[in-house]
């Protein structure tokens, strides 16, 4: 995300995609199963050299469509989808589908030694996952899975033109990545969940930072190039529940591509993408210390209706916290409920969860869910929906990778 994005996603890939690096030839030559991947994190977390990949050391021009595709020369990407959907007998539900990138070696090593080699079918140095969740509001219940494979044999990938990114049937396809269907489902038991959306742009690239340049630390090449799709219009159908829905509503996607690592000073952070009435959006993200202040280099992003944006720096906004919800699965204790605050845009939002408990059923895990919004602007009333993720609060970050 800061973004916030860049840390969280670097580490859930770091944990949960990365075969042990003494294994890493074996797991990227043979199919081995979801446990096998699990299995392998903890000794994946430890892999942190970034010897030989590009890293993200000041602006450079964003190119699209070429810049929707992956960025294989960086050691760490994702695409990330949420949304707030809504039936026309009114029930909600919120989605998530995020799919990660991982290079296990910089692309000096990725070729064979010798030219004339054949390359084995299985041979890939990138890895992928994905992370599915569903929020039935009406229904009261959070559902999230992952999901893992390697770049290779079409079991996953990612392509700029015409746009695909996918694992397995996971994907989001289309001709360009702002006119594209998602799709995502799980059948497991008794448990069918279906999510069937068509999904078109309406505003273009929202570039954060500057011009896309995304600070993470005061290290040089600690840092991404983070750009977000702010305003998607959404409509398609869900099934859940033994039943359809047909739904529409708003969508967000965010992408990011760097090279870097979370400081040991930070434990975690939490994030914040809200849709407007007025048909602007906010991006919010705070950076937590272990002294429990704020990292100076947390950031957001102010997107006016037609487009324009307002880098925010760590000064420009408050958040405060106005509940708390302890998981009973990781005794993790979460903020439930905020008041968000932009003195000098005369704006104060309050947001609440659809759910307490949205909280990810991941390797790592965390709390990604759908939220509400009203306030106002220069005494006008807004109201919204959005997503909100935390982080490093059922388990610090520090360490992990």
């Amino acid at each position: 995300m800061m973004s916030v994005r860049f840390t969280i996603r670097q580490v859930v890939l770091g944990l949960a995609l990365l075969c042990a690096v003494s294994a890493a030839a074996a797991w990227l030559l043979w199919p081995r199963p979801q446990p096998a991947l699990r299995a392998s994190m903890s000794a994946a977390a430890a892999a942190t050299d970034t010897t030989g990949f590009a890293r993200a050391t000041g602006p450079r021009p964003l190119v699209f469509p070429a810049d929707h595709g992956p960025h294989e020369a960086f050691q760490t990407e994702w695409w990330y989808y949420t949304g707030n959907l809504t039936a026309a007998s009114g029930e909600q539900f919120g989605y998530q589908l995020t799919f990660f990138r991982r290079s296990v070696a910089p692309p000096s090593e990725s070729t064979p030694a010798d030219a004339g080699e054949q390359a084995s079918a299985w041979r890939t140095d990138q890895v992928y996952m994905a992370h599915f969740a569903l929020t039935d509001v009406a229904g009261r219940v959070h559902h999230s899975f992952e999901r893992f494979s390697r770049g290779a044999l079409g079991l996953a990938g990612a392509q700029a033109e015409p746009f695909r990114i996918w694992l397995e049937d996971w994907e989001v396809a289309g001709p360009t990545i702002g006119q594209a269907r998602l799709r995502a489902a799980v059948t497991e038991g008794d448990l069918d969940l279906r999510l069937d959306l068509m999904l078109r742009d309406l505003k273009g690239p929202i570039l954060h930072g500057d011009r896309g340049y995304s600070r993470k630390g005061p290290e040089p090449g600690n840092a991404s190039y983070y750009y977000s799709l702010s305003r998607i219009e959404t409509t398609g159908t869900i099934v859940a529940r033994d039943r359809q829905w047909a739904v529409a509503g708003l969508s967000w996607m965010d992408h990011e591509f760097s090279t870097s690592a979370l400081g040991p000073e930070l434990v975690g952070w939490d994030w914040f993408s809200l849709q407007l009435s007025d048909g602007s959006e906010v991006m919010l993200y705070a950076l937590r210390r272990a002294d429990g202040g704020r990292d100076p280099f947390s950031s957001g992003t102010l997107i006016a209706a037609d487009g324009t944006t307002q880098p925010l720096g760590p000064s420009d906004f408050e958040i405060a916290a106005t509940g708390a919800w302890r998981s009973p699965r990781t005794g993790g204790v979460y903020p439930a409920g905020w008041v968000l605050s932009v003195p000098g845009a005369d704006l104060r939002l309050v947001v609440t969860p659809h759910l307490a408990d949205q909280e990810m059923r991941t390797t790592l895990p965390y709390w990604e869910g759908a939220v509400r919004v009203e306030g106002t602007r220069a005494g006008q009333a807004l109201t919204g929906h959005g997503y909100v993720e935390l982080t490093g609060y059922a388990r610090s970050l520090q360490g992990q990778f």
